[in-house]
């Protein structure tokens, strides 16, 4: 008999969630066959099994186990044959076991499960596999139907309620989703947070990628968008105010001689912001690339902790909801974030001539601990001077 355990995911994860079984009590896998799905803080991952056999699991969905913890065992054997790929399970009522063999035709377990959660009906959605298999994705992404609702009668006064929707959904959180939620509480909580903001004429960068982007995507094989622009400005800035790109540990400020930009990313399970190393070495194509990589990574939920960790610094974009303004919340142990928003035709005066132009609201929230206004001031000033300037990237000044 093998044993099933929770392997080591990285070394400040300690326990783990066990989000889904992919294989049924008593059902015989093959080696190296996805068994488990696992949930941590930071990311989530398939357990294979270690050998082939009948599968004895002693861990229920949900539970939350430490590593190095046995959540179940394989017992050696092969594999009966003529023997299903998929056991269905027994029950006495015909309609019960013709819905489960429907279910598990069309649906992954983990996406079963969060059906069932939601009362959706497998039947009811496309699934976006292969032929036509419900996705985990797809079952996060599903609505719940709409259902109407009855007329009311209160005496012999006829009052008709609103139809519509007013079922209440209830899912657990997930081991990121409550990492998420934590760790932005302590950064309201323990860091003396203020923001600064400031706009920018995009009117130069607009103008520069118009006229470049094809022989740049031509060249490069990627096409050049805004954040490389802001990612470089932000490593100059951070390198002339080396405060903002610091942290507090203990009763000592630390600064870094090196620039790891955060791009925050909206991923399927959450906001994730993985780090884009030495940036400050990177030209404007290698920054495109790297960004679109780690963004691809976060969205398939294939991103490794180390890709993750030891950030110094942040900028998160939510111009591209649609955002107009917003106060950032620090990315802790960092001291700085910056927020881009969206880019709207505004009046804006241009040696004395009001003209209209593109322009954005930067806000830089921050930790007034180790951050002076001064240096916050300035370190937004500058990087709008970049920005709208874009030759000063090239020659530094």
């Amino acid at each position: 008999m093998n044993q099933i355990v929770i392997p080591a995911v990285g070394e400040s994860v300690t326990e783990v969630t066990i989000a889904s079984w992919m294989k049924k009590n008593g059902e015989f896998v093959d080696m190296d066959e996805p068994i488990c799905e696992i949930e941590s803080d930071k990311a989530s991952m398939e357990l294979p099994s270690p050998q082939a056999g009948i599968l004895n699991i002693t861990a229920t969905e949900g539970d939350t186990v430490d590593v190095g913890a046995v959540i179940g065992s394989i017992v050696p054997g092969e594999k009966p044959a003529g023997a299903p790929e998929v056991k269905a399970a027994t029950s006495t009522s015909p309609t019960t076991n013709q819905t489960s063999n429907t279910e598990t035709s069309v649906a992954s377990p983990a996406a079963m499960k969060i059906l069932r959660e939601k009362n959706i009906d497998p039947s009811s959605i496309k699934g976006s596999g292969k032929g036509g298999r419900i996705t985990k994705e797809d079952a996060l992404n599903a609505k719940v139907p709409v259902a109407s609702k009855p007329v009311s009668d209160i005496g012999s006064l006829e009052i008709s309620t609103p139809s519509g929707n007013r079922e209440v959904s209830r899912e657990k959180m997930s081991s990121l989703r409550k990492t998420i939620a934590k760790r932005l509480v302590s950064a309201k909580n323990t860091t003396a947070m203020l923001t600064t903001f400031n706009e920018v004429d995009m009117h130069a960068i607009k103008a520069l990628r118009a006229k470049y982007k094809e022989s740049f995507k031509e060249k490069h094989q990627i096409g050049l968008g805004f954040m490389s622009f802001f990612t470089k400005a932000c490593c100059i800035a951070l390198q002339e105010f080396p405060r903002v790109n610091g942290q507090i540990e203990g009763t000592e400020i630390l600064t870094h001689n090196y620039c790891d930009v955060g791009i925050a990313v909206s991923a399927p399970k959450g906001l994730v912001v993985p780090v884009v190393r030495n940036a400050e070495k990177l030209s404007l194509a290698d920054i495109e690339k790297s960004i679109r990589s780690l963004a691809l990574k976060a969205r398939e939920g294939k991103l490794k902790l180390n890709e993750m960790q030891g950030g110094t610094f942040t900028i998160t974009n939510g111009g591209v909801f649609g955002s107009m303004l917003s106060t950032p919340i620090i990315n802790q142990p960092q001291s700085a974030i910056l927020g881009m928003h969206n880019i709207v035709d505004r009046p804006h005066v241009v040696d004395g001539e009001i003209k209209v132009r593109p322009i954005m609201y930067l806000a830089l929230s921050y930790d007034h601990r180790i951050i002076d206004g001064k240096e916050s001031v300035s370190f937004l000033k500058r990087v709008k001077e970049l920005l709208e300037d874009p030759t000063r990237l090239l020659l530094d000044v």
